[in-house]
């Protein structure tokens, strides 16, 4: 391949990312912040993950049980932390509002804390992009390209890119999606990321099986597809009830 088809790679992995930065994120320079820091932790967690499995593989099994446990392991972990990160947040929110009103301003608009989960959202979607995608771009910038035994028919950093493009999408939107349900208690969106993020995981082992990429890719973007929708009715839900009590607290 030449440097474009890697260009090429890197931009689909992270190309709506970057188009969405340049949109929303770049004109506000602490949503840049929260996205930077996001990156920064989910990256750092990631890594931790991997040094603490990297004694055990590759497995010596050819069954799926091991690496199923790898997933909900690792899943189960970044969870966790993403309970972290709102609690977290809630904490710099109330310091904003505080200074806010020491200084006579509007507190946080509904829009602004929803950006702020998009952002956080999105650097978890860049770090797993990175980690599982750009990482292993490199040789992608030489002459040949490469195939692998049980994916024949795409070349492996096509599949890479394909797959962490569907990562970033799900990782961002479903982080508004809980923001959203941590602030208004509601459980089912509480619950909705942590399943989707093991259902996409689970999803990535039928990679492991003779042509599953091509049943795994799509089924991927199927979840994509179901968490930007909801995603979209839960920003609905939240502005139009915002909008709702704004006009009961002033109706003149």
């Amino acid at each position: 391949m030449t440097v474009a088809a890697g260009v090429g790679y890197a931009l689909l992995a992270l190309g709506p990312s970057l188009s969405l930065f340049v949109a929303v994120i770049s004109r506000k320079p602490f949503l840049v912040l929260t996205l930077l820091s996001s990156t920064l932790v989910w990256l750092m967690s990631l890594i931790a993950l991997s040094a603490v499995w990297r004694p055990f593989i590759p497995f010596k099994t050819a069954a799926l049980w091991p690496y199923a446990i790898v997933i909900i392991t690792s899943v189960a972990c970044q969870e966790a932390l993403r309970i972290l990160w709102w609690r977290l947040y809630k904490k710099m929110e109330e310091i904003l509002d505080a200074f806010a009103d020491r200084v006579s301003k509007p507190r946080l608009f509904v829009t602004d804390k929803m950006q702020i989960a998009l952002a956080g959202g999105m650097g978890h979607g860049v770090a797993h992009a990175v980690f599982f995608c750009i990482s292993l771009l490199t040789p992608a910038f030489g002459p040949a390209t490469y195939y692998t035994e049980r994916c024949s028919r795409i070349p492996f950093f096509l599949v890479s890119a394909l797959i962490a493009l569907a990562f970033v999408t799900i990782h961002t939107f479903s982080m508004v999606i809980a923001f959203s349900g941590h602030a208004d208690g509601n459980r089912i969106d509480q619950y909705f990321a942590p399943v989707v993020h093991l259902t996409s995981g689970m999803l990535t082992l039928i990679n492991l099986a003779s042509g599953g990429c091509i049943i795994g890719i799509p089924l991927l973007y199927v979840v994509a597809a179901i968490t930007l929708a909801y995603c979209s009715k839960v920003v609905w839900r939240r502005v139009t009830a915002n909008a709702n009590r704004i006009r009961q607290a002033n109706p003149h």
